[in-house]
């Protein structure tokens, strides 16, 4: 009986479908599609590759329906069991359920399931969007350019790593006849549009808009977290397909499969709290919503609601002071007489993840599972005792994690006032990186410019030469020694050379006092770089400015190893870029997984802009094309060993000195500060008076004569 009103209710869903009939596997469509690609038949592959998407998009959603719709007509009855043998009472509504599925899909699928199971691989592809890259080539070719532009921007915010789509969206931009409406996600997930906007109001202080969008942020995340465990009851996933192994036994296989299906609803959470193209997830994605809603609403004077929300926040942390506390408040407020309670959603939500998780740890501990759960509010009585040290183990990496960011606050004032930390390694998903602000003043920047344009008609080596990373630039390069030579013989102004080298000096003490407080960090090599692009040679362009490297190693992406030995720098402890301009396109930084491909990071230079990192295989970095324009930056590497200190520095220095003490005689002793005219007052001061820093106050003598060999700094290019 269950099976004829399964049916009939499935005869409904097709009847209502937008395409009846037989849905042909996506998987068919994909490899026919990406054959008549690779064959140049562009309508063909457009055609085909959109009929693909579709049929995925309908095979989901028909296992999503049928399971709602089986859920209803071949329902699992609680209570005591039914009268006769226990394995009918069992698994007769187990074999309902299956009979329920089988012809709702059938309906819906115009064909067996069976016939719609891809292979991993392609599963893979198309949760990546990858159908998507191929079209938006098809597309181009068959000069349907607003389709694609759509298809690449879909598979571009997936896939933000993907350098070669970086680059097709950045011509797309360039392109006569492209509008920014043709820049759309169509994937898009309502959830994440709604959770952002709402954030953004809730950070302006406009609380009424966001209580809306984060409202409908909550109803469309709980949404997509059912549709997300409804295809989890899928066919069981082996880990190695092609491994034959002895099949498990009937009530093994039985309690395998289920405690998959569970895992992976447990994983939903993941899925829908980790935004397209990101690679980690919101933490508490579900509590947080409840978090910034209680306060809108208590904002806006709806102490109800508010109340509501703070009752449904205190299922997941039940002992959080500061939210007790607002309960005690929306009490008092309302009266002790009035019920508050939580959400029946939540509720629902946290009495089923709690169910689930017991039947998980159980598994895990009487049949060797293994569970990395998603929730940091596990209750810590859930867990059993011979896995709660593992459990506290991964709680306190994460705290760990939190306590380093807390301590990078925790180590002080920077060594000046104005300075300020606008990403550290937290924001930039990464370790030992940081970007500082209002490092140099615009005025700074500019004479620094003027530097490397007086440099450049002084010729002498500095004169611009093809780039040896690309041949669509220009490169230019000036040590600060070569800036004192350049200043004794009249080329260059004594302020902009002096500048220099305090500018550099004032990044050293601030990387120094970020990184290594109290620990020394001496110059290993700077360098004043301008990177041009050569107007004519920009078309067709497809290579970096300078490829992904690490500094102090040999990077092997595909060994997923970086081999510190020569020719490395392997002294190089830290690195930074100080940024002088952002009056060009591209150029910007960004840093990568140890596969040169993942970007986990980037950075866009700015007037100012210190970015720096420790220099080792954590930190892969490279710098994006320079299309258009000038990029100057100050390029430093920073070393514990006073052994590979920078040498032409300490000449350098002593020519700035020479030159102060030939100021003082020339003026009298009586020094005003004329260098200083138009400068900041934080900078470093590098004459021979008493506040001199010390590291700028020993004179290298005999010591210098007794090494061996002379070190000579080497460029890095």
């Amino acid at each position: 009986m269950a099976s004829v009103l399964c049916l009939c209710l499935c005869l409904l869903l097709v009847a209502a479908a937008t395409s009846p009939g037989r849905l042909v596997p996506y998987d068919l469509l994909y490899a026919d599609g990406v054959r008549a690609y690779f064959a140049r038949d562009w309508g063909r592959a457009a055609e085909l590759l959109q009929r693909a998407l579709h049929s995925y998009a309908g095979l989901r959603a028909a296992r999503r329906a049928c399971r709602a719709a089986c859920r209803r007509e071949a329902a699992f009855l609680g209570g005591p069991p039914r009268a006769g043998p226990w394995e009918a009472a069992l698994f007769g509504p187990v074999l309902q359920r299956a009979d329920c599925l089988q012809h709702c899909l059938g309906s819906r699928l115009g064909a067996a399931p069976s016939a719609h199971h891809a292979s991993l691989a392609i599963r893979r592809d198309f949760e990546r969007r990858e159908p998507y890259n191929y079209l938006q080539v098809a597309f181009f070719q068959l000069k349907k350019l607003d389709q694609a532009v759509s298809a690449a921007h879909t598979f571009f915010v997936a896939n933000p790593q993907h350098l070669q789509m970086r680059e097709d969206i950045e011509k797309y931009r360039r392109m006569s006849g492209v509008k920014s409406d043709n820049f759309r996600d169509l994937e898009a997930t309502p959830h994440w549009e709604a959770y952002e906007a709402g954030v953004q109001h809730y950070n302006a202080d406009e609380y009424l808009q966001a209580v809306a969008r984060l409202e409908e942020s909550l109803t469309e995340a709980l949404s997509a977290l059912e549709e997300c465990r409804a295809l989890c009851e899928g066919p069981r996933e082996d880990e190695d397909e092609e491994e034959e192994e002895m099949q498990p036994g009937l009530y093994e296989a039985i309690a395998a499969h289920y405690i998959q299906v569970l895992k992976c609803r447990q994983q939903c959470v993941l899925e829908i709290a980790t935004k397209p193209g990101r690679i980690s997830a919101t933490e508490d994605f579900i509590p947080s919503h409840l978090d910034l809603l209680q306060f809108a609403y208590n904002q806006v004077g709806n102490q109800v609601l508010a109340a509501e929300c703070a009752a449904s926040y205190l299922l997941f942390y039940p002992m959080d002071e500061p939210m007790l506390e607002k309960m005690k408040q929306y009490h008092t407020e309302l009266g002790e007489d009035t019920a508050v309670t939580a959400r029946e959603i939540i509720q629902h939500y946290v009495q089923r993840s709690l169910m689930e998780k017991k039947l998980i740890y159980y598994a895990v501990e009487h049949l060797g599972e293994s569970f990395d759960d998603p929730d940091l509010w596990t209750p810590d009585e859930l867990i059993p005792e011979n896995l709660k040290g593992k459990h506290r183990e991964d709680q306190e990496k994460q705290k760990q994690e939190t306590l380093d960011v807390e301590e990078m606050k925790k180590r002080g004032p920077l060594p000046f006032e104005g300075i300020v930390v606008t990403m550290d390694s937290h924001q930039m998903n990464g370790t030992q990186r940081v970007v500082f602000d209002r490092v140099l003043t615009e005025s700074e920047c500019k004479d620094l410019l003027r530097l490397t344009k007086a440099a450049g008609e002084a010729g002498d080596g500095y004169r611009a030469r093809r780039s040896p990373h690309t041949p669509h630039e220009r490169f230019e390069g000036l040590t600060v020694l070569k800036a004192m030579q350049l200043a004794q013989n009249g080329d260059v102004d004594w302020r902009d050379a002096k500048l220099f080298l305090q500018a550099s000096e004032k990044s050293r003490k601030i990387v120094e006092s970020y990184f290594t407080p109290g620990k020394k960090l001496h110059f290993s090599f700077t360098h004043l770089v301008c990177r041009t692009a050569i107007d004519e040679e920009q078309g067709g362009r497809m290579d970096l400015s300078h490829p992904v490297h690490a500094d102090n190693c040999l990077l092997d992406p595909e060994g997923q190893e970086c081999w510190r030995e020569p020719p490395a720098y392997v002294y190089r402890d830290y690195s930074g870029i100080l940024y002088l301009n952002d009056d060009f396109q591209g150029g910007g930084l960004f840093f990568t997984e140890m596969d040169t491909v993942t970007v986990t990071a980037e950075v866009r230079p700015k007037c100012g802009r210190l970015v720096a990192f420790s220099s080792g295989k954590e930190n892969p970095h490279g710098v994006w094309a320079v299309s258009r324009g000038r990029r100057c930056a100050m390029a430093l590497w920073y070393t514990h060993s006073q052994e590979h200190a920078e040498q032409e520095r300490v000449k350098a220095e002593e020519v700035m000195q020479q030159r102060s003490v030939e100021q003082d005689r020339s003026n009298g002793g009586e020094r005003q500060g004329a260098d200083h005219s138009g400068r900041s007052s934080s900078e470093l001061p590098v004459s021979s008076s008493g506040d001199r820093p010390m590291s700028w106050r020993h004179k290298p003598g005999s010591d210098r004569t007794q090494r061996s060999k002379m070190l000579r700094a080497r460029d890095e290019f």
